[in-house]
């Protein structure tokens, strides 16, 4: 099931995981594994790819990587096949994912003696840069009333859904705004007007979609195993230029 009417889907570059993802989340339909078991399994994945990634194991880095991104969709796809939507889920992705970029980014930094002032401006420049396709992305979910568990201005802590713990989503979202919060303002004030412009264009959101986290994992993979591992430090720090770059296409041409 798709986040996004059949009229509006765009290229998602950062989404490659998708039809497995949906594979997955079948084979689980009929099964107790929820949602957050498969969020625990992406964070598993993950934790598996920063320990190779410190023990120069980068093949094998690469594939937990894109097992990560991977079974990152399989959980929002399971929420939907099985109908249990909640914040949850959403927040506890989003909580699970910047703690996971911080150590992937940590571990790069010690397998490359990168300058570690250079290493935070990337992992700083890769969450802006997820932050601005998510903006954006929510932004058309909203709109066309796809799926709207993830909300355009994160202010205040939302009701619980059925089946879920009021007091799990106050803990959730108090570590969301915390982690995320001066992100999201950055992004805001970047491009505050974003919610009242035109439709973005298909082409401008694949193009943003580079910034989205499955596309940013994959690149990671693909300088380790072509043992650029060097280079995935400073890329990021130069790519996030791109932010500025996409803002300012948006201004112009869809005020």
């Amino acid at each position: 099931m798709s986040k996004l009417p059949k009229a509006h889907k765009f290229v998602d570059l950062s989404d490659y995981g998708r039809p497995i993802a949906r594979q997955i989340a079948n084979r689980l339909k009929y099964t107790n594994f929820t949602p957050v078991h498969v969020t625990l399994a992406f964070i598993l994945s993950g934790l598996i790819a920063i320990y190779c990634i410190i023990e120069n194991l980068f093949w094998l880095a690469a594939f937990f990587l894109i097992l990560k991104s991977i079974l990152d969709a399989a959980d929002g796809e399971l929420a939907r096949i099985k109908q249990t939507p909640s914040y949850t889920g959403r927040y506890l992705d989003s909580v699970a994912d910047i703690i996971l970029n911080a150590i992937i980014f940590s571990a790069i930094w010690y397998v490359t003696n990168a300058s570690i002032w250079l290493t935070i401006l990337a992992f700083l420049g890769v969450q802006l840069q997820g932050t601005l396709y998510n903006y954006y992305y929510v932004i058309l979910r909203n709109k066309f009333e796809g799926d709207t568990t993830s909300r355009i201005f994160e202010t205040k802590t939302p009701t619980a859904l059925a089946g879920e713990k009021q007091s799990n989503v106050n803990i959730l979202f108090k570590l969301y705004k915390l982690l995320y919060g001066g992100f999201d303002k950055t992004i805001y004030f970047l491009d505050p007007r974003a919610a009242y412009g035109k439709v973005f264009p298909k082409w401008l959101m694949t193009s943003i979609s580079t910034f989205g986290l499955g596309f940013q994992l994959l690149l990671i993979a693909l300088f380790l195993v072509l043992g650029l591992k060097q280079l995935i430090i400073p890329f990021f720090v130069a790519y996030s230029v791109m932010i500025l770059i996409f803002i300012a296409i948006r201004k112009s041409f869809y005020k």
